[in-house]
């Protein structure tokens, strides 16, 4: 029974639609953070003194550090902006899913 509700399950093209969607967005967000990111740690190691110049004249703050803490918004910013995709669209799909395997196993 498990192996034959695993295979409607697999067939079923609301779920093909959501694992589409799902790992299409995924991958998107996590290129996002990922070049956002390796940029940072690029300019750490190429061009460190980019980071070190102050962030105006006679600053103690340095352009790094706004920087860092973009980054670090961002990465909340993405994560919202995935939360909010998946308590929308992808809940929607997943309870077409159920819905769908739901009439299937009761016929």
């Amino acid at each position: 029974m498990k192996q034959e509700f695993a295979n409607i399950v697999k067939h079923d093209p609301n779920y093909k639609e959501l694992v589409s969607k799902r790992t299409s967005f995924s991958i998107k967000l996590t290129i996002a953070m990922l070049v956002v990111y390796f940029s940072f740690i690029l300019t750490i190691a190429f061009e460190p003194s980019l980071l070190g110049k102050p962030l105006f004249e006679g600053s103690i703050v340095t352009i790094g550090i706004p920087l860092g803490i973009f980054i670090i918004i961002f990465a909340f910013v993405l994560t919202g902006i995935y939360t909010f995709k998946a308590n929308s669209e992808f809940d929607a799909l997943s309870k077409k899913v159920k819905q769908s395997l739901k009439e299937k196993l009761d016929v």
